[in-house]
């Protein structure tokens, strides 16, 4: 599975414990990454600085469902966090 576009739930909703540029503490759950553009895209992807966690991470229908949304909701669930 490839990531979807305009979807970015793997960039709002898990907590990241790993620092990110910009945010050298991680993010709680629910936080939007610094990182992440307003298109939904990640805007170091492709960089050495991008954390290995973030680079780990692949795409599966189990986490990332049929839709955005439900990448949302399966994701903030993982976290016990309500969807924004």
């Amino acid at each position: 599975m490839e990531c979807r576009p305009n979807c970015g739930a793997c960039c709002i909703y898990p907590s990241i414990s790993s620092p990110i540029p910009g945010m050298p503490n991680g993010k709680p759950a629910g936080v939007r990454c610094i990182q992440l553009n307003d298109d939904l895209s990640c805007k170091i992807f492709n960089s050495p600085n991008r954390p290995n966690v973030c680079g780990g991470f692949k795409a599966e229908e189990i986490i990332c469902g049929n839709s955005a949304q439900e990448a949302c909701e399966i994701i903030a669930s993982l976290e016990g966090i309500p969807v924004l």
